[in-house]
């Protein structure tokens, strides 16, 4: 059996990465902190699939600038980096996600763990005047993170050149697949340099996921971080079937009578949050609608006054709601029904956050029916249906499309889950200038884990058959010494 790391320096990490994490107030890693570190460390390919607030962030975060403070180390002149003009920093690190929001998050999280390390980051996303950002850039940063949009627009400008990365990271690849943004990824590989190492996170794998993990991973580690049941048993759900046209009334009632504390609401597209932020501002309610067409200024204005209290309610798409970490959100509502599993988690994982209850309710229409009742089989609950509130109707018995009782859903999920192709696989549970594009790369030189070994917290690690295939596609994976670097591209 594995040990159990239950600190940092266990993982690998040294010298400014502990001093910096002391610093910030962390102590203990979380499940796949102690599973993703050390394969990174590594050198390896990781495949993570991990729900937000997981500490996925910290789980690359902390390893790539771990790598980037060893090589500087043994260069000791980062100026002159392979690649690099004296006094300028080559961009080593790529960083993709799917929202401003995250992106940001992400860039802050890099400069807070990196504080001691002088190694420089910065973050680029559209909406904003791109200037202040190519000054940035062109100061060098050794870790770009970046929206897919804007870093192809300044890739095509040749203000950005990324045939020194070594190490490429997609988050929350799903959320870029429902954003459209897999096109741009699959451009932007082909900017990039095929001796990298690559890693890949996301809350689910749907089927263009896990082909991407194919084309791009070379014998990947997998790492599975269930979603921590106890959250969703936590929160206080309730659910109220009522026709579309008596939700304003359900949803002003709920607010005035049921709410407490900070109000989240969920609705599926910019329109609706826009319509129901505007009736809750005219029945009285300091509420704002976030979603992707609000400037950039605008939505980190209205996230700053729903954190200072400014505002009782903000409306959201989930879309928008992706990278807003916010703690204290003590109801959700979701006006319009999720139409996955997914989504609902997600949505009702706002609150109850830290060992707090939550509260969170859905307002099912008609014809929402069939997506909530994807959303009982999935979580293995019947969510009561809400009392006391006005246009509340009973349970319906069946499915209107199919004709299956409601009553009686129950089961697991069918089809998917698993991921496709080769490499070795971890699970546990917890809270989460080349010629790239299409082909595996050949893949970041590992440092010195020993075949087979393993490390990490309940996890169990075996050779799949499509790993032999990465010679096939690109070339294969060499040992390397911890600290080592690839000798050539």
């Amino acid at each position: 059996m594995d040990p159990v790391l239950n600190k940092f320096e266990d993982l690998g990490l040294t010298g400014p990465l502990l001093q910096g994490l002391e610093q910030a107030g962390y102590e203990t890693p979380t499940p796949i902190q102690a599973q993703s570190i050390p394969e990174i460390l590594d050198g390896n390919d990781v495949l993570g699939a991990a729900q937000t607030g997981t500490g996925k962030t910290a789980a690359f975060a902390l390893p790539i600038l771990q790598i980037m403070w060893e090589d500087d180390q043994e260069r000791r002149e980062p100026s002159k980096r392979r690649g690099g003009r004296p006094g300028r920093r080559p961009i080593r690190t790529l960083v993709l996600s799917p929202t401003r929001e995250l992106s940001a998050q992400i860039e802050a999280n890099f400069r807070i763990y990196g504080k001691k390390t002088r190694l420089r980051s910065t973050v680029i996303f559209g909406g904003v005047n791109q200037n202040p950002q190519v000054r940035e850039l062109q100061s060098g940063v050794d870790t770009l993170v970046a929206t897919p949009g804007r870093l192809l627009d300044l890739v095509n400008q040749g203000f950005i050149d990324l045939k020194d990365v070594e190490i490429l990271v997609l988050d929350e690849a799903d959320h870029m697949l429902d954003m459209g943004f897999l096109p741009d990824v699959k451009r932007i590989l082909k900017f990039l340099p095929r001796d990298r190492q690559n890693l890949l996170f996301s809350a689910t794998m749907p089927g263009p996921i896990r082909k991407l993990a194919d084309e791009i991973l070379v014998d990947p580690v997998t790492i599975q971080i269930a979603p921590q049941k106890p959250t969703v048993e936590r929160i206080e759900q309730s659910i109220c079937f009522v026709a579309q046209a008596d939700k304003p009334r359900l949803l002003n009632h709920f607010i005035e009578t049921k709410a407490t504390g900070s109000t989240l609401v969920f609705t599926r597209t910019k329109h609706g949050a826009d319509a129901v932020a505007r009736r809750l501002v005219k029945a009285g309610v300091k509420a704002a609608a976030i979603h992707g067409n609000k400037t950039q200024a605008n939505r980190v204005r209205t996230l700053n006054k729903f954190k200072n209290d400014e505002l009782d309610v903000l409306v959201a798409t989930d879309v928008a709601a992706r990278g807003i970490d916010i703690d204290g959100i003590q109801t959700v509502i979701n006006y319009d029904t999720p139409n996955t599993p997914e989504a609902y988690v997600h949505r009702i994982g706002r609150t109850g956050r830290a060992g707090r209850e939550g509260e969170t309710v859905m307002f099912c229409g008609g014809h929402e029916t069939k997506f909530f009742i994807a959303i009982e089989r999935e979580i293995k609950l019947q969510i009561p249906v809400a009392t006391g509130l006005p246009g509340c109707q009973p349970r319906p018995l069946q499915d209107p499309e199919s004709g299956d009782k409601a009553s009686s859903r129950s089961g697991g999920r069918s089809g998917g889950g698993g991921r496709s192709g080769g490499g070795r696989s971890r699970s546990g549970s917890g809270a989460q200038g080349g010629t790239g594009g299409g082909s595996k790369p050949g893949g970041r030189r590992r440092r010195g884990r020993a075949e087979g070994s393993v490390s990490g917290r309940g996890s169990t690690v075996g050779r799949k058959s499509a790993g032999s295939e990465a010679g096939k596609s690109g070339g294969s994976k060499n040992n390397r010494g911890r600290g080592g670097r690839p000798a050539s591209r």
